[in-house]
C-alpha cells in the first residue's frame, strides 16, 4: 500500500478524483457497451483537466518529475487508484508493490583528442572521470571474445546492435576497460538510452557510459584503423542510486467474463527531466477517462487496465506483473493492448504492426487483427493512419515475450518525422514527432490536443469492441511458461532505442 508519508496527498487525490467522478444516481438502467455511445463520453476537456492535475503534482515539487518514487509520481499513483474507487463497486482496483533502484542526477561530459563532443549519457552510467586511448571493439561487443587485450584500462568504442546496453557496458567492464561508448549503427544520435538498473545501489556492474552518432563512431573508428590514436576523456558526476518502492494499479470490471479478459495497460511514471505529460501521462490519462465512462454499460468480456510503474527504467512494472503472474492468470488474457504517447506535438497515427506488413515482425495470433481494428477505425472517421514498429518497446513487450496477442497506439517519440508522413498528417517533416521527448518541455503546452482527443476515442472503440465480442478475433495462441522468463540474460526481442543496443 501507499505510506502513510502520502497522506497529505491522498486528500488532493481524493478531492481531484471527487471532482472528476461519474454521478452514479443518474446512470439509469446499463445496456451493453456500444462503441459510439462509449466514445461520444470522451471529451477532450475531461483529458485535460487530468493533464492539469499530473502536472501540478510535479510542479509542485522542485524536481518538476513524476519519476518513479518521487512524491509527484506517488500522488499520481495515488490520483489514478483514488479515482477508479470512488467510482463505486464497478472495479477490483489493486495495488501491486514493488522496488526498483532509481537513478537521478548524472551531469556528463565528452572530449575526444581535447575537443568537446556531442554525446547522450546512458541512465544508470556510474559516476568517473576518465582519460584513456579508444580502442574499437570488434563485431557488436555482445561476446567476451569481441574484447581484445587492447581494451585493458582503455575507454572501449563499440556498435550498437544485437545485444542490450548495459550488456555492453558489463562487457566493457569485465574485459578491463575503464569507460564506454557506443555509437549508433543507424543515422542520428542515440538518445534516452539506458543500461538498466544495477544488482544495488551501490553496485559497479558498469563502466562510465556514454552514446555518440553513427557517423562519430565510424570517423573515429576508420581512424584509429588507419594507424591515428585518439583520446577520450568521459566525465560523469553526480549520478545518485537509490532503492525506490512504488505500486502497479490494476483494475479490472465486475461484469464480464472473467476467464476471458481483453487487456489494456500504459505507464505512469515519467524520466526524471520533465514532467511526462505525453509521455506517458497520455496514455494514463486516456485509459482513466475511458474507466469512467466505461460504468455507463454492461461487457460480456471483463476489461482490464493497468497502469504500469517504472517503464522509463526498462519496463520494469509490467515486467513485474507479468513474471509474478500465475500461468493459469496469463490463459485468462486474450489480447493486450498498449497505449504510450498519444499526443506527440508533431504526430503521426500508428498503429502496432501486428501482421508484420511494415516492419517484419508480427505479433501472437489476434495481433495482425488488432492492428486492423485501428486502421479500420481511422479510416471511419476520416483519418489517415500507419504502422509503428512492433519491437516491444514499451510495456507490452513482456506480453508479446510469452505469447499473448498485443496491439497498440502511439504517436512517436523522438524520430523524425517524414515528408510521406507530412502529407497524411501535417506537422514538420525533418522534426523529431516529439521535440521534447524525455525533456523538461513535456508538458500541456506542448500536447497535441487533436491527437490526444482521436487516439482516446480510438481506444474507446477498442474496448467497446471487444469488451462486447472476440469474434472478430482467430483462436488464442499458446502462452509460454513463466520460467522461460529472464530480463537480465540479454533477450534480443526487445529492439528498442532506449533499451537494447
Amino acid at each position: 500500500m501507499i505510506t502513510s508519508s502520502f497522506a497529505v496527498f491522498a486528500i488532493l487525490a481524493v478531492s481531484a478524483a471527487n471532482a472528476l467522478a461519474v454521478n452514479e444516481s443518474n446512470l439509469g438502467r446499463r445496456h451493453l457497451v456500444d462503441s459510439k455511445k462509449l466514445r461520444s463520453q470522451i471529451k477532450l476537456e475531461a483529458l485535460l483537466e487530468h493533464a492539469k492535475v499530473l502536472q501540478g503534482f510535479a510542479f509542485a515539487t522542485p524536481e518538476r518529475n513524476r519519476l518513479i518514487g518521487s512524491v509527484a509520481h506517488n500522488q499520481t499513483v495515488q490520483y489514478i487508484h483514488d479515482t477508479l474507487t470512488h467510482l463505486g463497486d464497478h472495479y477490483d482496483v489493486t495495488l501491486q508493490p514493488f522496488s526498483v533502484i532509481a537513478h537521478t542526477g548524472g551531469n556528463y561530459s565528452l572530449t575526444i583528442d581535447g575537443a568537446p563532443t556531442n554525446a547522450s549519457l546512458f541512465e544508470y552510467s556510474p559516476n568517473g572521470s576518465i582519460t584513456e586511448l579508444l580502442v574499437p571493439v570488434a563485431n557488436l561487443g555482445c561476446e567476451a571474445g569481441d574484447y581484445s587485450d587492447a581494451v585493458v584500462g582503455k575507454v572501449a568504442l563499440i556498435s550498437r546492435g544485437d545485444c542490450m546496453f548495459g550488456e555492453k557496458s558489463k562487457m566493457a567492464r569485465a574485459a578491463g576497460a575503464t569507460g564506454a561508448i557506443i555509437h549508433n549503427n543507424v543515422e542520428g544520435e542515440i538518445s534516452s538510452g539506458t543500461l538498466g538498473p544495477p544488482s544495488s545501489p551501490a553496485a559497479t556492474d558498469y563502466v562510465p557510459t556514454v552514446g555518440v552518432s553513427l557517423a562519430a563512431g565510424t570517423a573515429w573508428r576508420q581512424a584509429i584503423e588507419g594507424g591515428a590514436t585518439i583520446t577520450a576523456n568521459i566525465v560523469v558526476e553526480g549520478s545518485v542510486f537509490e532503492e525506490r518502492s512504488t505500486n502497479n494499479v490494476v483494475a479490472e470490471t465486475k461484469g464480464g467474463n472473467h476467464s476471458d479478459v481483453v487487456f489494456f495497460g500504459a505507464h505512469s511514471d515519467s524520466v526524471s527531466a520533465g514532467p511526462g505529460i505525453n509521455d506517458n501521462g497520455s496514455g494514463s490519462i486516456a485509459l482513466l477517462e475511458i474507466a469512467k465512462r466505461l460504468i455507463r454499460f454492461d461487457v460480456n468480456n471483463a476489461v482490464r487496465f493497468a497502469w504500469w510503474s517504472a517503464e522509463e527504467q526498462g519496463l520494469l512494472g509490467s515486467e513485474h506483473w507479468v513474471t509474478t503472474a500465475s500461468q493459469e492468470e496469463l490463459e485468462k488474457i486474450r489480447l493486450y493492448l498498449n497505449f504510450d504517447m498519444i499526443a506527440s506535438p508533431n504526430y503521426a497515427l500508428n498503429a502496432y504492426d501486428g501482421d508484420g506488413s511494415t516492419f517484419g515482425i508480427a505479433g501472437p495470433p489476434g495481433s495482425a487483427e488488432t492492428e486492423k481494428l485501428f486502421h479500420e477505425y481511422f479510416a471511419s472517421v476520416g483519418l489517415n493512419s500507419t504502422a509503428a514498429e512492433f519491437s516491444g518497446r514499451s510495456d507490452y513487450g513482456p506480453f508479446l515475450d510469452v505469447g499473448i496477442a498485443c496491439g497498440g497506439l502511439d504517436t512517436g517519440a523522438e524520430k523524425l518525422k517524414t515528408e510521406e508522413e507530412v502529407q497524411l498528417f501535417g506537422g514538420e517533416a525533418g522534426v523529431a514527432y516529439d521535440v521534447n521527448y524525455h525533456g523538461a518541455g513535456d508538458t500541456i503546452d506542448n500536447l497535441a490536443q487533436d491527437a490526444f482527443e482521436y487516439n482516446a476515442k480510438a481506444i474507446a472503440h477498442a474496448v467497446a469492441v471487444y469488451g462486447a465480442s472476440f469474434k472478430i478475433l482467430p483462436p488464442k495462441g499458446p502462452v509460454q511458461t513463466v520460467a522461460r522468463r529472464n530480463i537480465d540474460a540479454g533477450r534480443k526481442v526487445w529492439k528498442g532505442d532506449w533499451l537494447i543496443a
